[in-house]
């Protein structure tokens, strides 16, 4: 296992010394660790956007997809009818140009540069032990001309800013529990910055009225949980990192979305605020009412009399006058 891990870093070591260059380059402009833990990140996920973009809007067309998702799960359920299914499913993604793992895109891509950082914030730390127990610090991966060598020299290898020691981890041994207070609540920070850019997909998705499929509410719910651990048994300076590029992905997200470039089918134009793409539909034309072929009824005979000799218009007959007789016996 140790041979296997060594051929790794060996294969890795021109990638540690490019970032330590370039984090003793970020240190040397503003000597404070966190400071250029942070500038770093930046700069990694200035790299990253276009495919933060890609994943974001792959999310987006997938969640739009879910109602025929569904109607191809009940028409081919069964295990019988399993292959008969997918082969309609990946019909579907061709249709509408969806990659259904594109989602998953900013994880994968980040996963080299959290073993890149954690090697060479290991590398920073890197101490010797002489037989007489004294301590040397011997930082790795960065130019020994630094002013970021120095200082870690100088410090016997502590990254020591805001109250900790990035070098360290949460239940490192030695520290007190005063001292283990500002890695908690480092992690903390991490955890509930990526419920609320999970959040900030939900209320996107309610505003849209998509609905959100039932794999992706429990992966929303479990992730932040097994990144929490995650944090507790890495370097406090990864986990800055994370702070960092959750922080820039919720960023980007919110620009995204009040332009309208994560809509899968706006083909990247932004679209004015407030406005949303309609579906479209086929318009169906009523077919023309035919003309009437009932013949028109016969003029009236009084159309063919000459003039002056119309007919005159009957009146409504009035009551007769009362008679003399009548009269004279009511007058009594």
């Amino acid at each position: 296992m140790h041979s296997i891990t060594h051929a790794i870093g060996g294969v890795f070591q021109p990638v540690f010394r490019l970032f330590g260059w370039l984090l003793a380059f970020l240190y040397g402009l503003i000597p404070n660790y966190g400071v250029a833990i942070a500038l770093l990140t930046i700069i990694i996920m200035g790299a990253l956007t276009p495919f933060t973009i890609k994943s974001t809007r792959s999310m987006m067309a997938m969640q739009k997809l879910q109602p025929e998702i569904k109607k191809l799960q009940q028409k081919y359920k069964g295990a019988e009818n399993r292959q008969m299914m997918n082969d309609e499913l990946m019909r579907l993604y061709r249709e509408e140009g969806v990659n259904p793992i594109g989602g998953c895109l900013p994880l994968l891509l980040q996963a080299p540069f959290l073993f890149i950082l954690y090697s060479v914030i290991k590398g920073l730390s890197f101490t010797v032990t002489s037989a007489t127990g004294v301590i040397t610090s011997t930082p790795r991966y960065i130019p020994h001309s630094s002013t970021m060598y120095d200082n870690l020299v100088k410090s016997v290898g502590h990254i020591n800013v805001w109250g900790m020691d990035l070098s360290l981890k949460p239940f490192s041994s030695g520290l007190s529990l005063g001292t283990r207070i500002p890695f908690f609540g480092l992690a903390a920070v991490a955890v509930g910055l990526q419920y609320f850019q999970m959040a900030q997909m939900n209320n996107r998705n309610k505003k849209t009225g998509q609905s959100l499929p039932s794999q992706q509410q429990t992966m929303q719910r479990v992730l932040p949980i097994v990144f929490a651990y995650f944090y507790m048994v890495i370097p406090a300076a990864v986990v800055v990192y994370m702070v960092i590029s959750t922080g820039i992905r919720i960023i980007t997200q919110d620009v995204m979305f009040r332009t309208g470039v994560s809509n899968p089918h706006s083909g990247g134009r932004a679209l004015p605020a407030g406005e949303k793409v309609e579906p479209v539909t086929e318009i169906v034309e009523e077919p023309k009412a035919k003309p009437s072929t009932a013949k028109s009824p016969p003029p009236s005979p009084s159309n063919n009399l000459p003039k002056g000799h119309e007919p005159r218009p009957t009146h409504k007959p009035q009551g007769q006058p009362r008679s003399k007789a009548k009269r004279k016996r009511k007058a009594r």
